[in-house]
Order: C-alpha cells, then sequence, then structure tokens
C-alpha cells in the first residue's frame, strides 16, 4: 500500500469505506513499557500501593479503553470485539504491558489493541504518580497483526 487510505482522492479525511470488504479473524496485539524507579516497583509488586491493585485496575482501564476507541479516534471504525486481553510483565525496571484484541469483521484490530496498551501504562503512570512523578512510558507499538487482506505482519523485535 502505498498511500493514506484516511484520505480521499481530493485530500480531505474521511472513514475508509470498508462495506465490500469480507468478514475474516482478526488479531492485533500491541505492547509497550513503563519504566519506573525501584521503590516504587518495590511498591507495586508487594501490592502495597494506597490506591489497590494497580496492576488490576490498569487491566480493566485497558480494557474499557479498547471497546471505546472509535469514539476517541475520530476515523476508526466501532468494532464488536470478541476478545481483549490486558498482560502484565514486571520487569527489573518497570513494568511492560501486551494487549491482544480480537474481532471477526471487515477492518483490523491494532487501534484497539494500542489503545488498550496505551491506557493501562497511563493508568499504572496515574496511579503511581504520587511517589514517581518521573516514570516514563515508552516502546508502545504494534507488535504482530494477523487477518484481513494484508494478512500476517510481526514487528521487529530487534529494533525494539
Amino acid at each position: 500500500m502505498d498511500r493514506l487510505t484516511h484520505f480521499n482522492a481530493a485530500g480531505d479525511a474521511h472513514m475508509v469505506d470498508v462495506g465490500h470488504k469480507p468478514d475474516t479473524a482478526r488479531v492485533a496485539i500491541a505492547g509497550g513499557r513503563i519504566r519506573m524507579r525501584p521503590d516504587t516497583l518495590a511498591l507495586l509488586r508487594q501490592g502495597g500501593h494506597a490506591k489497590g491493585d494497580v496492576l488490576g485496575i490498569a487491566r480493566l482501564a485497558g480494557i474499557m479503553a479498547a471497546k471505546q476507541t472509535a469514539s476517541l479516534i475520530p476515523l476508526c471504525h466501532p468494532l464488536a470485539l470478541s476478545h481483549l486481553g490486558v498482560a502484565f510483565d514486571i520487569e527489573a525496571d518497570g513494568v511492560a504491558v501486551r494487549a491482544t484484541a480480537e474481532t471477526v469483521g471487515p477492518t483490523g484490530v491494532e487501534m484497539e489493541a494500542l489503545t488498550a496498551a496505551s491506557v493501562a501504562l497511563l493508568t499504572v503512570y496515574d496511579m503511581c504518580k504520587a511517589v514517581d512523578k518521573g516514570m516514563v512510558i515508552d516502546g508502545v507499538r504494534l507488535l504482530h497483526k494477523r487477518g484481513g487482506k494484508s494478512g500476517t505482519w510481526d514487528a521487529d523485535v530487534t529494533a525494539a
């Protein structure tokens, strides 16, 4: 593909017409991470945060956000998600997230997966900012997509 699909021939922004496309199983996985101080990570790991279960709440926030993607990003199609999962891995200097979005339909779920990962990380930041305002969210990107005309795509893991 050699053009931006959200612009018509006149250069005006428009919602892409997917009405003629067949329904196919679609999967997208997005990831990212939040880096934090060791003492902040220890609080999160021990569940000793005053606001409660940080990762549990961040998981719910990611799921809820994915369901609202079309309301947040102007030209996204509203999708019926068949599955949305948000998983975390505690790392040496922070937390990594992987969000998996699935549907059967005429358009992909990349934006839903990216939205879930982003909002989950923002929620971790929000819940921990009282003790660590210097946290850094980075590396949010699409890791994998499957389905549709373009088939399967995987990110170059050496580029992370």
